[in-house]
Protein backbone atom coordinates (compact mmCIF):
# COMPACT_ATOMS: atom_id res chain seq x y z
CA UNK A 1 0.00 0.00 0.00
CA UNK A 2 1.31 3.12 -1.22
CA UNK A 3 2.11 5.88 1.81
CA UNK A 4 0.50 8.97 2.87
CA UNK A 5 2.48 11.87 3.35
CA UNK A 6 1.12 14.87 5.58
CA UNK A 7 2.82 18.30 5.04
CA UNK A 8 3.84 19.83 8.01
CA UNK A 9 3.44 23.80 7.85
CA UNK A 10 5.32 25.09 10.57
CA UNK A 11 8.26 23.82 7.84
CA UNK A 12 6.92 23.77 4.40
CA UNK A 13 5.02 26.81 2.46
CA UNK A 14 6.26 29.05 4.45
CA UNK A 15 5.90 31.85 1.75
CA UNK A 16 2.63 32.05 2.71
CA UNK A 17 0.83 33.38 5.52
CA UNK A 18 -1.32 31.55 7.63
CA UNK A 19 -1.90 28.25 8.01
CA UNK A 20 -4.84 28.30 6.03
CA UNK A 21 -3.02 29.52 3.15
CA UNK A 22 -0.41 26.83 3.75
CA UNK A 23 -2.98 24.07 4.12
CA UNK A 24 -5.12 25.29 1.05
CA UNK A 25 -1.51 25.10 -0.97
CA UNK A 26 -0.50 21.54 0.73
CA UNK A 27 -3.77 20.59 -1.00
CA UNK A 28 -3.29 22.04 -4.02
CA UNK A 29 0.15 20.07 -3.98
CA UNK A 30 -2.00 16.70 -3.76
CA UNK A 31 -1.03 16.24 0.13
CA UNK A 32 -4.18 14.85 1.66
CA UNK A 33 -3.57 15.77 5.40
CA UNK A 34 -1.14 18.28 7.40
CA UNK A 35 0.33 18.87 10.41
CA UNK A 36 1.32 21.91 12.79
CA UNK A 37 3.65 22.04 15.99
CA UNK A 38 1.65 25.20 17.52
CA UNK A 39 -1.26 26.48 15.45
CA UNK A 40 -2.99 27.89 18.52
CA UNK A 41 -2.20 31.06 17.07
CA UNK A 42 -4.90 30.66 14.45
CA UNK A 43 -8.43 30.35 15.40
CA UNK A 44 -9.64 26.33 15.37
CA UNK A 45 -12.87 27.00 13.87
CA UNK A 46 -10.75 28.59 10.80
CA UNK A 47 -8.59 26.03 10.26
CA UNK A 48 -11.25 23.63 10.39
CA UNK A 49 -12.92 25.31 8.23
CA UNK A 50 -10.03 25.81 6.01
CA UNK A 51 -9.18 21.81 6.03
CA UNK A 52 -13.05 20.96 5.10
CA UNK A 53 -13.01 23.25 2.32
CA UNK A 54 -9.90 21.65 1.16
CA UNK A 55 -10.09 17.93 1.81
CA UNK A 56 -7.51 18.07 4.08
CA UNK A 57 -7.28 15.78 7.21
CA UNK A 58 -5.02 17.66 10.49
CA UNK A 59 -2.89 14.85 11.45
CA UNK A 60 -0.88 15.95 14.50
CA UNK A 61 -0.10 18.78 16.56
CA UNK A 62 2.37 19.56 19.56
CA UNK A 63 1.30 20.43 23.15
CA UNK A 64 2.54 24.22 23.70
CA UNK A 65 6.39 24.93 24.27
CA UNK A 66 5.84 26.23 27.70
CA UNK A 67 7.91 29.72 28.64
CA UNK A 68 10.37 29.96 25.23
CA UNK A 69 11.73 32.73 26.64
CA UNK A 70 12.89 31.08 29.80
CA UNK A 71 14.11 28.13 27.12
CA UNK A 72 11.55 25.71 27.89
CA UNK A 73 10.60 23.25 24.52
CA UNK A 74 7.54 21.23 26.49
CA UNK A 75 7.00 20.65 29.91
CA UNK A 76 5.99 16.88 30.18
CA UNK A 77 9.15 15.97 31.88
CA UNK A 78 10.13 19.13 33.88
CA UNK A 79 10.23 18.92 37.63
CA UNK A 80 8.23 21.04 39.36
CA UNK A 81 5.83 22.21 35.88
CA UNK A 82 3.33 19.46 36.54
CA UNK A 83 0.56 21.83 37.22
CA UNK A 84 1.52 23.95 33.99
CA UNK A 85 1.79 21.22 31.77
CA UNK A 86 -1.56 19.73 32.80
CA UNK A 87 -2.99 23.10 31.66
CA UNK A 88 -0.49 22.83 28.57
CA UNK A 89 -2.19 20.06 27.76
CA UNK A 90 -5.84 20.35 28.19
CA UNK A 91 -4.77 23.61 26.02
CA UNK A 92 -3.69 21.22 23.22
CA UNK A 93 -6.78 18.47 23.46
CA UNK A 94 -9.81 21.50 23.32
CA UNK A 95 -7.93 22.67 20.21
CA UNK A 96 -7.42 19.42 18.61
CA UNK A 97 -10.95 18.00 19.10
CA UNK A 98 -12.23 21.50 17.94
CA UNK A 99 -9.88 21.06 14.48
CA UNK A 100 -10.57 17.06 14.19
CA UNK A 101 -7.05 16.06 15.27
CA UNK A 102 -6.46 12.83 16.93
CA UNK A 103 -3.04 12.94 17.56
CA UNK A 104 -0.64 15.25 19.99
CA UNK A 105 3.20 15.07 20.38
CA UNK A 106 3.51 15.33 24.02
CA UNK A 107 6.86 17.38 24.06
CA UNK A 108 8.96 16.17 26.87
CA UNK A 109 11.03 19.06 27.32
CA UNK A 110 14.65 20.06 28.33
CA UNK A 111 17.38 19.21 30.83
CA UNK A 112 16.55 22.57 33.13
CA UNK A 113 19.58 25.12 33.07
CA UNK A 114 21.93 25.13 35.62
CA UNK A 115 21.51 21.43 36.27
CA UNK A 116 23.40 18.12 34.58
CA UNK A 117 21.44 15.88 32.89
CA UNK A 118 22.49 12.85 34.71
CA UNK A 119 21.64 14.58 38.31
CA UNK A 120 18.62 14.75 37.17
CA UNK A 121 17.63 11.98 35.45
CA UNK A 122 15.84 10.19 37.47
CA UNK A 123 13.52 12.88 38.73
CA UNK A 124 12.61 14.00 35.07
CA UNK A 125 11.68 10.62 34.44
CA UNK A 126 9.68 10.22 37.15
CA UNK A 127 8.13 13.22 36.40
CA UNK A 128 7.43 12.13 32.32
CA UNK A 129 6.24 8.66 34.12
CA UNK A 130 3.52 10.57 36.35
CA UNK A 131 2.62 13.01 33.71
CA UNK A 132 2.21 10.67 30.49
CA UNK A 133 0.16 8.29 32.95
CA UNK A 134 -1.98 11.29 33.08
CA UNK A 135 -2.14 12.19 29.87
CA UNK A 136 -3.23 8.87 28.62
CA UNK A 137 -6.20 8.94 30.76
CA UNK A 138 -7.28 12.38 29.03
CA UNK A 139 -6.33 11.37 25.95
CA UNK A 140 -8.35 7.87 26.33
CA UNK A 141 -10.91 9.79 26.64
CA UNK A 142 -11.18 11.75 23.49
CA UNK A 143 -10.28 9.07 21.44
CA UNK A 144 -6.71 10.32 21.08
CA UNK A 145 -3.42 8.96 20.60
CA UNK A 146 -0.64 10.78 22.63
CA UNK A 147 3.06 10.70 20.73
CA UNK A 148 6.79 10.71 22.00
CA UNK A 149 9.32 12.01 20.22
CA UNK A 150 13.13 11.58 20.84
CA UNK A 151 14.93 14.97 19.47
CA UNK A 152 18.57 14.34 18.78
CA UNK A 153 21.05 16.29 21.52
CA UNK A 154 23.81 16.83 18.89
CA UNK A 155 23.07 19.10 16.37
CA UNK A 156 19.55 20.10 17.03
CA UNK A 157 18.48 20.20 20.96
CA UNK A 158 21.65 19.62 23.28
CA UNK A 159 19.45 19.88 26.54
CA UNK A 160 16.18 17.71 25.08
CA UNK A 161 15.51 15.28 27.44
CA UNK A 162 13.96 12.84 25.16
CA UNK A 163 16.97 11.76 22.74
CA UNK A 164 16.61 8.07 21.11
CA UNK A 165 13.86 5.73 20.38
CA UNK A 166 15.16 3.44 22.74
CA UNK A 167 15.15 5.49 25.35
CA UNK A 168 11.04 6.00 24.46
CA UNK A 169 10.18 2.27 24.46
CA UNK A 170 11.88 2.30 27.63
CA UNK A 171 9.54 4.87 28.93
CA UNK A 172 6.54 3.86 26.97
CA UNK A 173 6.66 0.15 28.54
CA UNK A 174 6.98 1.70 32.05
CA UNK A 175 4.00 4.13 31.91
CA UNK A 176 2.08 0.98 29.90
CA UNK A 177 -0.93 2.46 28.04
CA UNK A 178 -1.94 1.58 24.70
CA UNK A 179 -3.21 5.15 23.28
CA UNK A 180 0.40 6.30 23.42
CA UNK A 181 2.80 5.73 20.61
CA UNK A 182 6.23 6.49 19.53
CA UNK A 183 6.71 9.48 17.05
CA UNK A 184 9.84 8.80 14.71
CA UNK A 185 11.61 11.40 13.17
CA UNK A 186 14.30 9.29 10.95
CA UNK A 187 16.13 12.65 10.80
CA UNK A 188 16.65 12.45 14.71
CA UNK A 189 17.16 8.41 14.49
CA UNK A 190 20.10 8.91 11.83
CA UNK A 191 21.99 11.55 13.91
CA UNK A 192 21.48 9.43 16.86
CA UNK A 193 22.07 6.03 15.90
CA UNK A 194 21.77 5.07 12.52
CA UNK A 195 20.67 1.75 11.97
CA UNK A 196 17.35 2.51 10.58
CA UNK A 197 16.46 -0.59 9.10
CA UNK A 198 16.53 -2.15 12.21
CA UNK A 199 14.95 0.38 14.49
CA UNK A 200 12.78 0.52 11.90
CA UNK A 201 12.22 -3.01 12.40
CA UNK A 202 12.56 -3.04 16.37
CA UNK A 203 10.00 -0.20 16.91
CA UNK A 204 7.41 -0.83 14.58
CA UNK A 205 4.68 -2.13 16.80
CA UNK A 206 5.37 0.73 19.07
CA UNK A 207 5.16 3.50 15.80
CA UNK A 208 2.13 6.17 15.98
CA UNK A 209 3.47 8.71 13.09
CA UNK A 210 7.12 8.82 11.09
CA UNK A 211 8.75 12.15 10.34
CA UNK A 212 11.47 12.85 7.43
CA UNK A 213 14.30 14.97 6.56
CA UNK A 214 17.69 14.87 4.99
CA UNK A 215 20.59 14.51 7.13
CA UNK A 216 22.65 16.75 8.03
CA UNK A 217 20.86 19.40 6.21
CA UNK A 218 17.60 18.84 7.03
CA UNK A 219 16.15 19.77 3.87
CA UNK A 220 14.32 17.71 0.83
CA UNK A 221 14.52 13.78 1.00
CA UNK A 222 16.19 13.62 -2.53
CA UNK A 223 19.07 16.75 -1.00
CA UNK A 224 22.12 15.61 -1.02
CA UNK A 225 22.57 13.53 2.64
CA UNK A 226 23.22 10.08 4.61
CA UNK A 227 19.60 9.11 3.68
CA UNK A 228 17.93 6.27 1.22
CA UNK A 229 15.03 7.09 0.81
CA UNK A 230 13.66 5.34 -2.05
CA UNK A 231 14.54 2.10 0.14
CA UNK A 232 13.37 3.66 2.89
CA UNK A 233 9.86 4.26 1.79
CA UNK A 234 9.74 0.80 0.27
CA UNK A 235 10.70 -0.60 3.86
CA UNK A 236 7.65 1.15 5.17
CA UNK A 237 5.54 -0.35 2.60
CA UNK A 238 6.76 -3.76 3.33
CA UNK A 239 6.33 -3.35 6.98
CA UNK A 240 2.87 -2.72 6.34
CA UNK A 241 3.21 1.23 7.61
CA UNK A 242 -0.50 2.76 7.52
CA UNK A 243 -0.01 5.84 8.97
CA UNK A 244 1.08 9.46 8.09
CA UNK A 245 4.58 10.35 6.76
CA UNK A 246 4.97 13.92 7.90
CA UNK A 247 7.30 16.02 6.32
CA UNK A 248 9.34 17.89 8.76
CA UNK A 249 12.39 19.97 6.58
CA UNK A 250 13.07 23.53 5.79
CA UNK A 251 13.16 23.42 1.92
CA UNK A 252 16.14 24.53 0.46
CA UNK A 253 14.02 27.13 -1.89
CA UNK A 254 10.37 27.58 -2.94
CA UNK A 255 8.52 24.49 -1.29
CA UNK A 256 6.26 23.17 -4.30
CA UNK A 257 9.48 23.50 -6.67
CA UNK A 258 10.71 20.95 -4.36
CA UNK A 259 8.27 18.22 -4.08
CA UNK A 260 9.69 16.71 -6.97
CA UNK A 261 10.58 13.79 -5.09
CA UNK A 262 6.74 12.86 -3.92
CA UNK A 263 5.56 13.37 -7.28
CA UNK A 264 8.55 10.73 -8.37
CA UNK A 265 7.19 8.32 -5.62
CA UNK A 266 3.66 8.77 -6.74
CA UNK A 267 4.53 7.99 -9.94
CA UNK A 268 6.94 5.46 -9.16
CA UNK A 269 3.41 3.70 -7.64
CA UNK A 270 1.15 4.67 -10.81
CA UNK A 271 -0.54 6.79 -9.11
CA UNK A 272 -2.02 10.54 -9.89
CA UNK A 273 -0.53 13.14 -7.94
CA UNK A 274 -2.17 12.95 -4.31
CA UNK A 275 -4.70 10.17 -5.42
CA UNK A 276 -3.33 7.75 -2.01
CA UNK A 277 -3.46 10.78 0.08
CA UNK A 278 -7.07 11.83 -1.45
CA UNK A 279 -8.51 8.94 -1.22
CA UNK A 280 -7.13 7.02 2.07
CA UNK A 281 -7.17 10.00 4.36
Amino acid sequence: MALRFSANLSWLFQELPGLPARLEAAAAAGFGAVEAAWPAACPALELRAAAERAGVRIALLNTPPGDQEAGELGLAAVPGRQAAFRQALEAAVHYARAVGCRRIHVMAGRVPLGTERAAVAGEMEATFIENLRYTADLLAQEDMIGLLEPINNRITDPRYYLNTPHHAAAILEKVGRPNLKLQLDLFHCQIMDGNLSRNLETYFPLIGHIQIAQVPGRHEPDSPGELNFPYLFELLESLGYTGYVGCEYAPKGDTLEGLGWLRSYWESRGLQHGVANKAAK
